[in-house]
């Protein structure tokens, strides 16, 4: 069933990343794909001093799912799967900090944006992890993510996937960007 169900996710990921506006990044094994947003949210001041307001230019970034769970088919241990999604990010984002240096509206750029269910380790990476304050926003990114969960889980069990994931958002300024992946 999970074989079907990634075929068809497969199938409809063209017109998904066609009228999402994503770009990918210009690098080989990348797992990120990207677009320039303004940030809609709440004021956010990040630990660099790094103040996110309403309508600043920001990178949201997007995990490429059906790729990320076709390689995640071979790896059985959700330790396993958690070290490949981490590596996999950590390798993409030197080519962010690129997209990002080369992109037309540079200097506008205050940061990067996410939002994400899988968010131990962020910090590592040089994110910041802050909760989803409105309640029925957080429930609708819960169910938007189940169909990854199921697909990249070893269990069925919808409630222990609702329960076990809360989507936040992720924030990384520019700066911190740079200061860790600038080749």
């Amino acid at each position: 069933m999970k074989s079907y169900i990634l075929s068809f996710w497969s199938f409809m990921d063209p017109a998904y990343y066609y009228f999402s506006r994503l770009s990918y990044l210009p690098c080989k094994n990348n797992m990120l794909r990207v677009r320039v947003t303004k940030y809609r949210g709440r004021n956010i001041v990040l630990s660099d001093g790094t103040q996110i307001k309403r309508n600043d230019l920001l990178v949201k970034i997007h995990l490429h799912n059906v790729k990320l769970i076709r390689e995640l088919k071979e790896v059985k241990s959700d330790l396993g799967k958690g070290k490949m999604i981490y590596r996999s990010v950590q390798m993409s984002l030197p080519s962010l900090d690129a997209y990002i240096q080369n992109h037309v509206r540079a200097k506008e750029i205050k940061g990067i944006i996410g939002i994400t269910a899988l968010n131990k380790g962020c910090s590592r990476l040089g994110f910041e992890v802050v909760a989803i304050s409105n309640p029925l926003y957080r429930w609708f990114k819960s169910f938007a993510f189940l169909p990854i969960e199921l697909l990249s889980s070893q269990t069925t069990s919808i409630i222990s996937t609702l329960m076990s994931h809360k989507p936040s958002y992720i924030f990384m300024s520019r700066s911190t960007l740079s200061k860790m992946y600038r080749h």
